[in-house]
């Protein structure tokens, strides 16, 4: 191996080494088998990070929805949120929440969902239905009836989570 070479070898180790050495030491867990999801992330993921929504959810009709999504912190932090208002917004009324935590418990009529104490009118719950339905948080199966999506039922209750104080 001539002299340059072997320089060429050894600054790379040297920035690698530099690398390694300028990440974070994370810190300890306190409970490993609390915390199992976060190990597993972080055994996965480098700097700057990730984020990770998992659930494992069998609702009240029998439903079942096994779900897991991760996204990169660059990624998230680079995205443009605003193409993601409408999705936002149909979950903050007071009656398309109910309406949804309704549905969880088994798909339902627009009929049966106006029956609910202070859904208001017809009309009404049509109307926030339809936003619902927009933003896919919910859709239309046989026999008019509405359910959440599958694959809307882990993100939606761990938006609800996230919202908890």
């Amino acid at each position: 191996m001539s002299d340059t070479d072997r320089l060429d070898a050894l600054e790379r180790r040297v920035a690698e080494l530099e690398k390694q050495a300028a990440r974070p030491i994370p810190a300890a867990l306190p409970d490993p088998d609390l915390f199992w999801a976060l190990q597993g992330l972080l055994e996965r993921v480098d700097a700057p990070g990730a984020a990770m929504i998992t659930g494992h959810v069998t609702l009240p009709d029998g439903r079942a929805a096994r779900w897991q999504e991760s996204a990169g912190t660059a990624d998230l932090l680079d995205d443009d949120w605003s193409q993601h208002v409408a999705a936002l917004a149909a979950l903050a009324h007071p009656v398309r929440i109910r309406l949804l935590r309704h549905v969880l418990n088994g798909a339902c009529t627009a009929q049966d969902l106006t029956r609910i104490d202070g859904m208001g009118t017809s009309g009404q719950v049509y109307h926030h239905l339809r936003q619902l339905v927009a933003a896919g948080w919910l859709h239309t199966i046989g026999g008019g009836r509405y359910e959440v999506p599958v694959a809307r039922i882990v993100p939606l209750l761990t938006t609800i989570m996230g919202a908890r104080k």
